[in-house]
Parts: C-alpha cells; sequence; structure tokens
C-alpha cells in the first residue's frame, strides 16, 4: 500500500478549514450557512440529524457539486458557507479537501463529527422517513 487513511487525512487536515463542534453550533441557524451531512442513510435513522442539514451521501458528492454534472444539486451553487459532517470526522475531513480542491468556497467541517457536535450541545433532530410507494 502507497498510501494509507491517516497519510490521507494528514494531508488533507493541511489544506482545509476545520471548526469546532462548539463553533459549528454557534452557527447552527445562520440563513448563509448549509450544514451537509455525509453520513450514510442508516446513520441518520439511528443517531439522528443536525436540524435542517442537507443531506449528501458521501459517495455522490463529488457528482451533486460539479455544475456540470447530470446529478448536480443546486443547493451547491447557492453561494452559501458549507459545514461538512460525518460520525468522527474523517469522512468529512476528506470531501471537505475534495469540494475546496473542486471549487466549492467556503467549505469547512466539524472536528469530531456528528459525535463532537452532539457532545458540544447541538440541537438533534430524528431524520424523518420517506413515505414508502405503494
Amino acid at each position: 500500500m502507497k498510501v494509507g487513511y491517516k497519510k490521507l487525512l494528514e494531508d488533507a487536515n493541511k489544506e482545509i478549514t476545520t471548526i469546532s463542534a462548539k463553533d459549528a453550533v454557534a452557527k447552527h441557524g445562520d440563513p448563509n450557512t448549509v450544514f451537509v451531512d455525509l453520513r450514510d442513510p442508516r446513520e441518520l435513522q439511528r443517531e439522528g440529524v443536525v436540524p435542517d442539514s442537507f443531506h449528501a451521501p458521501r459517495g455522490m458528492l463529488e457528482f451533486w457539486i460539479d455544475p456540470e454534472s447530470p446529478y448536480h444539486k443546486e443547493i451547491f451553487a447557492s453561494g452559501k458557507s458549507f459545514v461538512f459532517y460525518c460520525a468522527s470526522g474523517w469522512r468529512s475531513a476528506l470531501a471537505t479537501q475534495v469540494a475546496q480542491r473542486m471549487g466549492l468556497s467556503p467549505v469547512s467541517h466539524i472536528s469530531g463529527g456528528f459525535n463532537a457536535w452532539r457532545e458540544a450541545g447541538g440541537p438533534v433532530a430524528q431524520k424523518e422517513e420517506k413515505p414508502k410507494k405503494a
């Protein structure tokens, strides 16, 4: 193996902006800030979400950010600030690095992820299930 996850995280953290969970909680509710949840849908169901966050599964992020992609999501062209998070801050660090390289700005991630968010007293909402089709 040439490069392991620890080296990838180390390199990402040299390039990106990381904010504390406490600072993230203070940003919550700012209409110019979008919280982006990168976790798997099962994690959202099991643990809850940051209220009013946007769910972008990590595997689709690059396609959703790129305006030339057929999967582009307009929220990423909104001109707002983005705060990414996952469970512990690893996926969000790597995703923040990629998003930043793609030109998304400003973008940061929460140190310690959703776990740190909860520990800092951040609000948590239950993920609403989509109605099942008949």
